[in-house]
């Protein structure tokens, strides 16, 4: 085989090779356009409008009982009896613990004894009294004797009032040798047990009343200019999602001396049920402002990716990312990415793509 033949073959097999690599591209492009193909979606969607939104201010907070009281023994001894326990619901003038009362049983013995001696001495004077003032009136004994005997009377009779008293005080001191609850509540903390000595002042366990709670937090002097007795907060425990409105029932004026800022009590509606010690995020309303909201089922993650999908004019939906603020009432504040006047897709957003052609079932405003 010559050269020239060859050469034709070689030319014929390239031109081959081309024919088929161009007919599998076209054949690949084929499916590619079906498989991509926009789909047709009919979902509800909303025009992003402004709105007036409030300006929010946010501070930790914690929940507090209202009435708390540190149950102490006025009497010193030991711990002979302790009938609760950290948990424990207690009734109004439920027995708690009992002070060991060997000392005051001594006090009062002491006292009673002090008293017999007080009332003989004064039975006593009594008698010298009445015989030696029958003698001064007959004139019997001289005015300064009789002076005296009056005089001994008279302390006499102090003397076993002030025994009386005596015996009285120690008596009295029995009764605090058992400690009662001074209002219905929890007891909250145990600070000691049998055996250990209660002093005064020293507590031994903390009762708290779970029906009257408060929220307590501090704010900055710019969000407490802001405030008023009887306005309306929302409170959100850490991580629930769910919020509640308290009331703001004390403001107090004074500064704290290390952190500038000045401390805030909220009551709590009846029936919540949050529990003392938990932690709160309180929301002051300090002002508005303008901005936009979308509702809440436009809001969209995607590959970790916050957004919604936006419909252009001829009804193709994007998916476009937007930084979002505040949730509430169901709507979402949405800081950066929208603008008034776009249109939202707030329904069948499941398995929405960027492309897909919407088909509007209602529509609606933000």
């Amino acid at each position: 085989m010559n050269h020239r033949a060859m050469k034709a073959i070689k030319s014929a097999a390239v031109a081959l090779g081309l024919a088929l690599a161009l007919a599998g591209c076209s054949e690949k492009d084929q499916q590619q356009q079906t498989t991509t193909q926009a789909a047709t979606v009919t979902a509800d969607m909303a025009v992003v409008q402004k709105t007036v939104l409030p300006i929010i201010a946010t501070a930790p907070g914690s929940v507090i009982a209202e009435q708390q009281a540190q149950i102490a023994s006025r009497l010193m001894g030991f711990i002979r009896e302790m009938n609760v326990q950290e948990g424990q619901s207690v009734v109004a003038g439920q027995r708690l613990f009992t002070v060991d009362p060997t000392d005051i049983q001594g006090q009062v013995s002491q006292a009673k004894a002090g008293l017999a001696q007080a009332e003989a001495a004064l039975a006593d004077a009594k008698n010298d009294y009445q015989r030696f003032g029958a003698l001064y009136k007959e004139e019997a004994i001289p005015k300064q004797q009789w002076d005296k005997v009056r005089l001994q009377y008279q302390v006499a009779r102090q003397q076993a009032a002030a025994a009386r008293a005596g015996l009285g005080t120690a008596a009295a001191q029995m009764r605090y040798a058992t400690l009662t609850a001074p209002f219905a509540g929890i007891i909250t903390q145990k600070l000691a047990n049998v055996g250990d000595l209660a002093t005064p002042g020293r507590p031994v366990l903390m009762l708290e009343n779970p029906a009257r709670l408060q929220v307590q937090t501090s704010v900055s002097s710019d969000v407490f200019a802001h405030l008023k007795l009887g306005d309306s907060v929302s409170l959100q425990v850490n991580g629930t999602g769910t919020a509640i409105t308290g009331t703001i029932a004390r403001l107090v004026p004074a500064a704290d001396p290390v952190t500038r800022t000045y401390l805030v009590k909220i009551d709590l509606p009846q029936g919540t049920r949050f529990k003392s010690g938990m932690y709160v995020l309180v929301a002051f309303p300090t002002g508005q402002r303008e901005g936009v909201r979308v509702p809440q089922p436009a809001v969209l993650d995607r590959a970790g990716i916050t957004g919604v999908f936006v419909v252009d004019a001829q009804g193709i939906a994007h998916y476009r990312m937007v930084r979002v603020g505040d949730t509430s009432a169901g709507q979402v504040e949405i800081q950066a990415g929208l603008t008034p006047g776009e249109r939202v897709v707030t329904s069948a957003t499941a398995n929405l793509q960027s492309g897909d052609k919407i088909v509007s079932a209602g529509g609606g405003n933000v």
